[in-house]
């Protein structure tokens, strides 16, 4: 496993190095899917400068928890709206209690979260429980892919519920996105004006205090730079982070990158995560 690390490590880093070609870049792709079966879908967007980076934009990934950032600005949008409050609360019994749920499990007893707390554990927990909580207060799967189409994104779907929907197989496009467009959607989330400025800091300050990225992106990028992320990970090798990130005195940089690994351990696919986000901090710098 080492020597598979250190072989994705440097294919990532000779398609990332400055000054290669589109033509290289793409060698260097095609190689590393060759050689270690894995797929990167990776978008860059230096919202200050406009430069960006792309490797297989378009490429369709599972969404996997990723999925729970959009979800979370698609209810606080409803909140700007004045169709949902913040104190609004759920309720939910033991029949809403999934394996990974502890932050809705902790409030077994009480049997209801306000739709702020949902959003908080879907975000920062990534707690699976509270966003298929969330999901009616949207419509449903079909809501946020609505509101996916709203924002100008036609490419990012949601079919399923936590936690059949990270069962994505082959050519299927049931429950995924592509790099280009999450990163497309993220930027109108956290950059744009899509959400009233207080329930944009909300977001920002969500997936800032998020705990389950550090050793993903976040994990490369120079220690001056500030960042906030949200990922997504299932068991058949889907190994994603979507990130916010500020170098200091500047724009921020939006990153959507998406990792089919099948037979990677997570230590290996942090480990790329990792190294992408150092190459971010070195050619974005």
């Amino acid at each position: 496993m080492p020597d598979r690390r250190m072989m994705i490590a440097g294919a990532l880093a000779a398609m990332l190095a400055p000054r290669v070609s589109a033509r290289q870049a793409d060698g260097a792709l095609e190689a590393l899917r060759r050689r270690a079966d894995v797929r990167l879908g990776l978008a860059v967007h230096d919202t200050g400068t406009g430069r960006r980076l792309t490797i297989d934009g378009m490429g369709r990934y599972a969404m996997c928890s990723t999925f729970k950032a959009p979800l979370a600005a698609a209810v606080l949008a409803r909140v700007d709206a004045g169709r949902l409050r913040l104190d609004q609360p759920v309720r939910f019994g033991d029949g809403d209690l999934l394996d990974y749920a502890p932050a809705v499990r902790a409030r077994r007893a009480e049997g209801r979260m306000t739709v702020a707390e949902l959003c908080e554990a879907a975000v920062v927990l990534s707690d699976n429980s509270a966003a298929n909580l969330l999901l009616p207060l949207i419509g449903g799967p079909a809501g946020l892919t609505r509101w996916f189409r709203s924002m100008g994104d036609g490419v990012s779907r949601l079919d399923r519920t936590e936690p059949t929907f990270n069962d994505v197989r082959g050519d299927e496009t049931r429950d995924t996105t592509s790099s280009l467009a999450m990163a497309a959607t993220l930027e109108r989330m956290l950059v744009g004006d899509v959400l009233s400025s207080a329930s944009r800091a909300r977001r920002i300050e969500w997936m800032v205090a998020s705990r389950t990225g550090a050793s993903r992106l976040r994990a490369g990028l120079p220690a001056d730079w500030r960042a906030g992320d949200k990922t997504g990970t299932s068991g058949d090798g889907w190994f994603n982070d979507i990130a916010i990130i500020w170098p200091p005195q500047r724009k921020p940089i939006v990153v959507a990158c998406y990792l089919d690994a099948p037979g990677a351990d997570t230590a290996v696919a942090d480990a790329v995560h990792a190294d992408i986000g150092a190459q971010i901090g070195h050619l974005f710098a």
